[in-house]
C-alpha cells in the first residue's frame, strides 16, 4: 500500500516501557523496533530521534546507537519489521481458511483488520512511511515482491468466486477496488479527527465485497448457508 499522506499527530509524551534489562540481542532489536513503531505514530518521520525511542523502550541512547548505529538505519529495519509482519499474517489467514474462494476472500479481508497489526500505532506508523519520499525506494526494492504476491493472490481469488458464481463483473477490477477499499479503510483510520473503530472499518470493506459477489457475501460478512442458493453452482 502506498500513499503520500501524513496523518496530523497530536502531541503526545513519550514514556517508558517496562521491560526486563538483560534480553537476547534479537529480543533487543525488536524492542527498540516497537518503540520506534511508537514515537513514529506520536511525532512522524522527520521528528523521530534515537533519543525519543531510547525513553520509549526504557534504554539508553548508547545501547540504541550499538544496535542500529543510525536514526536511518533503525527506521529502515522498523519498515522491513512491518512489511514482514503484514505478509505473515494475511498468509497465516489464507493458511488456515478453507481452500475455497469465499472462505479465501473472507479470510483475506479479515486479515487486514487484525487486532495484532491493525492497531493506531501501526496504523500511524504505516502513514509516515508512505508519506515519506526516502522511504519509497527503500520499500519497493525490498518488499515489492510481497505487494506483487498479495495483488496476484487476491486477484487469483476473486477470478475463482467470479467464475464459481457466475458474475458479470471482471475479477481484476473487482480485486483492485477491494484492495483500495482496504487502503481507503486504513487511511480513515489514520487520518480521521474521530476515527471509526476498526469492526466497522471491516464492515465497511465486506460490504465492498458483498456490491461483487452478493451470493457469497452480504451486510453481515460470509454467508455460510450454502444451501439458500447451492443450485446456482451445479
Amino acid at each position: 500500500m502506498k500513499l503520500n499522506v501524513m496523518p496530523q499527530i497530536a502531541e503526545r509524551a513519550i514514556e517508558p516501557a517496562r521491560l526486563p534489562r538483560k534480553l537476547s540481542r534479537d529480543a533487543r532489536r525488536r524492542q527498540l523496533v516497537e518503540a520506534t513503531i511508537e514515537v513514529l505514530g506520536e511525532r512522524g518521520y522527520s521528528r523521530t530521534t534515537l533519543s525519543e525511542v531510547a525513553i520509549k523502550a526504557g534504554l539508553s541512547h548508547g545501547l540504541v546507537n550499538f544496535h542500529f548505529q543510525s536514526k536511518e538505519k533503525l527506521l529502515i529495519e522498523t519498515l522491513l519489521f512491518l512489511a514482514e509482519e503484514y505478509r505473515a499474517n494475511w498468509t497465516a489467514a489464507l493458511a488456515s481458511a478453507p481452500d475455497d474462494p469465499q472462505c479465501q476472500l473472507d479470510a483475506l479481508l479479515r486479515a487486514d483488520f487484525n487486532a495484532a497489526i491493525c492497531t493506531p500505532a501501526r496504523l500511524f506508523a504505516w502513514c509516515s512511511f508512505w508519506g515519506e519520499a526516502q522511504a519509497r525506494p527503500i520499500y519497493q526494492e525490498r518488499c515489492g515482491s510481497n505487494d506483487e504476491l498479495y495483488i496476484k493472490m487476491l486477484e487469483g481469488i476473486c477470478t475463482r468466486l467470479v467464475d464459481q458464481g457466475e458474475y458479470g463483473v471482471d475479477p481484476l477490477q473487482a480485486a483492485r477496488v477491494l484492495r483500495v477499499t482496504v487502503e481507503g479503510v486504513w487511511l480513515d483510520m489514520m487520518t480521521m479527527s474521530d476515527p471509526y473503530a476498526r469492526n466497522e472499518g471491516l464492515k465497511t470493506v465486506i460490504a465492498c465485497a458483498s456490491a461483487f459477489f452478493p451470493n457469497h457475501f452480504d451486510a453481515n460478512g460470509l454467508i455460510e448457508d450454502r444451501q439458500a442458493f447451492g443450485n446456482v453452482f451445479r
